[in-house]
């Protein structure tokens, strides 16, 4: 039975070029970059070399760029750090659908007495620039939003909100939690005004274990892991070398934007268009979201009943993000989707692996399972 992965948001397969990088790094290349013979030398090129490779991507310096465990060590690190920056303000603003990585900060952060004002989507997921306009005041310490929701695809207006801190001529820190959207979309956040980014490896065929946090030139915050002073004192510990090379060697493998986005939408809007074409489903993506991503209800069938039935045929999906573990989405809560609806999501996400015939199954499968899953219940 043929194997078709389309759950490219929770992660995706290594490259081959991330993976040869690694082993290479394992077995060869393998010093300490802190060393200060040959050995330790090298080690500290590779490194630079990855760290050029993810500052290139996001049209950023080297210097600008601090390698992380991953997406979730990336948002700790800003999220805390901005504020205990502009602690003299205690009003953060961020949206009600980021990642548990963005809201678990934001929780402690309230146990602090900070104040923490929650955007609303609607019913597809999106922000509006009006709402993000609204909540930004100058008395605001640091404003996290996302630049791609992970569940439904929606992509939210972070430019706006650079452009409200820049009007307001506070000095708010904007963060913006990018991992969906690295590799995906154009990102310059020196450009727009972002202060500080988070990237991740996993989501572009890179190794788990690996992200990224952009800090701009001039924003300082203070360090969390505190050692050795490597990563330039942000992130002390000795260096994950053959994960962070491995990352960089997967952005270097990334393929033209455009021309990928243009395969990948082909990919989305044969889903859409035959998901929405069979009985009692719904499409709850927006049709201006990043299309790598597709969410669905299944009518009055369990989403986990259906994630079941697609995978005895081969075929891997999600249930919604994968790091609630099956627990009810805040998401499509946060959309305010009626409870039925919601507990039938499924998520489609499609990678560069992807192909047409992944596509054509997919949506076949689903009207096969919508036919057999409701007559059985009923």
């Amino acid at each position: 039975m043929r194997e078709i992965y389309l759950d490219n948001s929770a992660t995706t397969r290594v490259c081959p070029e991330a993976a040869q990088k690694a082993l290479e790094i394992m077995t060869e290349c393998y010093g300490n970059p802190s060393s200060l013979h040959t050995m330790g030398f090298r080690a500290e090129q590779e490194l630079n070399t990855a760290r050029k490779a993810v500052a290139g991507a996001l049209s950023a310096l080297p210097e600008e760029i601090t390698f992380t465990s991953g997406g979730t060590e990336a948002n700790n690190l800003a999220i805390f750090g901005g504020a205990w920056a502009r602690r003299q303000h205690k009003r953060i603003v961020t949206t009600a659908i980021e990642h548990p990585s963005v809201l678990a900060c934001m929780t402690q952060l309230e146990k602090e007495g900070w104040e923490v004002v929650y955007l609303r989507p609607d019913h597809f997921g999106r922000i509006s620039p009006q709402q993000v306009e609204e909540a930004i005041t100058p008395q605001t310490a640091l404003v996290s939003i996302m630049a791609v929701n992970n569940e439904v695809g929606s992509i939210l207006p972070i430019e706006a909100a650079a452009r409200v801190i820049r009007r307001n001529k506070a000095r708010t820190l904007l963060h913006v939690d990018a991992v969906q959207a690295f590799g995906k979309l154009p990102l310059k956040p020196g450009k727009i005004g972002v202060d500080l980014m988070t990237v991740s490896a996993h989501k572009i065929h890179g190794p788990k274990g690996a992200g990224a946090l952009y800090i701009r030139k001039g924003v300082h915050i203070p360090a969390r892991t505190l050692g050795g002073g490597q990563e330039k004192g942000m992130r002390s510990g000795t260096e994950a070398l053959p994960a962070w090379c491995a990352f960089g060697a997967a952005v270097q493998a990334l393929p033209s934007l455009s021309q990928e986005e243009s395969a990948i939408r082909t990919l989305w809007k044969y889903c859409r268009e035959g998901i929405a074409a069979i009985p009692d489903t719904v499409i709850q993506s927006p049709e201006d979201g990043l299309p790598y991503i597709l969410n669905f209800s299944c009518g009055g069938v369990k989403a986990e009943t259906m994630l079941h039935f697609l995978e005895e045929r081969g075929i891997y999906v999600s249930s919604g993000s994968a790091c609630a573990k099956g627990k009810a989405s805040h998401v499509l809560e946060a959309m305010e989707l009626p409870k039925q609806q919601a507990l039938s999501s499924i998520r489609v996400s499609f990678s560069r692996e992807n192909t047409l015939e992944d596509a054509q199954a997919l949506v076949q499968a689903v009207e096969e399972g919508m036919k057999t899953l409701v007559r059985a219940k009923n």
